[in-house]
């Protein structure tokens, strides 16, 4: 914490308390260059991370959304639970990564598909079905020959 008297970036917590709210905490500190005492607040950080869709929107990420397309992917398949949690922990991850706190639909459903395509195939073509919004039988079997190309490499 840089002191507000000298700039002296070195610094002690005398005392720390949580305010009458509870919603930050207060802390006393002693400067070890000009000894002066000043008060710090500590807060959480309650910008909301923010989820940008393909046209244009941006709404607030929601974990359940996210899992619930998981869940609906891999309905009636051998998938655990705990992949799919351990799946939205890693889009998390790379939501408090960036620095602006945004990210696209584009690069969660990307990340989403290279797991699932690793996890479970029939999962993985579900997912894609709606993520790519496939519009025809030709698009679906050309995914589908994608995936069987892959197999045999």
């Amino acid at each position: 914490m840089t002191c507000p008297f000298c700039g002296h970036k070195k610094d002690r917590v005398i005392d720390s308390r949580e305010s009458r709210e509870g919603e930050a905490i207060r802390r006393r500190r002693l400067c070890l260059m000009c000894h002066r005492r000043f008060t710090s607040y500590e807060r959480i950080d309650e910008v909301p991370y923010m989820v940008v869709k393909k046209d244009g929107r941006r709404e607030k990420f929601d974990r359940q959304k996210v899992l619930a397309g998981l869940l609906k992917a891999s309905e009636k398949r051998p998938v655990s639970m705990s992949k799919l949690a351990e799946m939205v922990d890693e889009v998390e991850a790379r939501l408090q990564e960036t620095s602006d706190r945004e990210i696209h639909t584009t690069e969660i459903g990307e990340m989403l598909m290279a797991n699932l395509r690793n996890l479970d195939k029939i999962a993985y073509v579900r997912f894609a079905s709606v993520y790519r919004d496939f519009q025809d039988v030709e698009a679906f079997l050309n995914e589908l020959k994608h995936l069987i190309r892959q197999k045999r490499k």
